[in-house]
């Protein structure tokens, strides 16, 4: 006579089976496990009437349970295989890329005009064996003018309306001080070109900006003459215009050089002064330790808005800050 244990076993197994068969998803899959074979599952509840049976039939069930415990994990394993297989195939199938589908455009960045200008100068002089060096904004009243032969009672100082902070420094009025620090870390001889923002509080306008960008070259070595000075500015003019465009050089003042130049350049029929250069003071070459008796510099310097607006025919300088799309498209 078969055991109610037993019946109660094969009754279960089959329940189980056509459930986990049945089963769609991995989560379902998990849910009938626990309900079936956990330790408060189904199969544990019949088991704890194997007390009751005589000491003859407990093996009997106890084998039962076991074919029956076994059976039900193959099938579980078996099933859960085959939906992990399914799932990932509907994932392949919804993640199908067709090559064939136009991409998404996106308009291209471009360099904003100033940004193109500096490169354009830094490539010359690279070029010409010049190093880029750069330097703080905040600066202080050494490197800014004393350094540079504008001590504190210097007529000079008026000629750059200077942006002071309450700590005693000051925001760069010029690229000069780049100068000063690279050669007090640097021996001749030496060739730089140093880019970078400077401030002063100017009115803004057409054609000035209380923000705006210089470019400063410095060469310092033994027998540095005003020819080398000339001869560089204008090959730099001839490759920065691409054309042999007339070049002048008119005297004028600043107190870091000696003899000190304006260089204009004949464009459109008129003559435009582009930049200002000169020989190194000695003052400013004794300030770092250089022996003026022995090493002779030159140096220039010029504002990037007004390169660029002479390359781009920009009428106001204050176009190159707004953000304006509609003009900034144009480059």
């Amino acid at each position: 006579m078969t055991s109610p244990l037993a019946i109660e076993l094969q009754t279960l197994q089959s329940a189980a089976q056509a459930a986990i068969s049945a089963a769609t998803d991995l989560p379902e899959l998990e849910r009938l496990r626990v309900h079936y074979l956990g330790k408060k599952g189904e199969l544990s509840l019949i088991l704890k009437g194997m007390g009751k049976l005589g000491a003859e039939e407990r093996p009997q069930i106890g084998a039962v349970a076991n074919e029956v415990k076994e059976a039900l994990q193959n099938q579980l394993e078996s099933r859960k295989q085959e939906l992990q297989e399914a799932e990932i195939a509907a994932r392949l199938a919804a993640e199908t890329l067709d090559v064939t589908m136009p991409g998404v455009s996106r308009p291209q960045g471009r360099s904003h005009p100033l940004t193109q200008t500096i490169d354009r100068v830094l490539d010359i002089f690279v070029g010409l064996g010049y190093t880029v060096a750069t330097g703080p904004q905040v600066e202080t009243d050494y490197y800014n003018f004393e350094a540079l032969n504008i001590p504190a009672d210097h007529p000079a100082r008026d000629m750059q309306d200077t942006f002071f902070l309450a700590d005693g420094r000051l925001l760069r009025t010029h690229t000069s001080p780049v100068q000063i620090r690279y050669m007090e870390t640097h021996q001749p001889p030496i060739r730089i070109v140093a880019p970078g923002r400077v401030y002063r509080r100017d009115t803004v306008d057409a054609t000035h900006s209380a923000v705006f960008h210089q470019v400063e070259l410095l060469a310092v070595d033994r027998g540095l003459k005003f020819t080398d000075l000339k001869g560089t500015l204008e090959e730099f003019v001839r490759q920065m215009f691409g054309e042999s465009l007339p070049v002048r050089f008119r005297a004028s003042y600043f107190p870091f050089t000696e003899p000190s130049a304006e260089v204009d350049v004949q464009w459109r029929g008129k003559w435009l002064e582009v930049m200002g250069c000169g020989m190194v003071d000695p003052n400013v070459l004794q300030s770092v330790g250089y022996d003026p008796e022995i090493y002779a510099g030159f140096a220039a310097g010029f504002g990037v808005e007004r390169f660029a607006m002479v390359l781009h025919q920009i009428d106001d300088i204050r176009r190159l800050y707004a953000s304006d799309l509609r003009f900034l498209r144009q480059f």
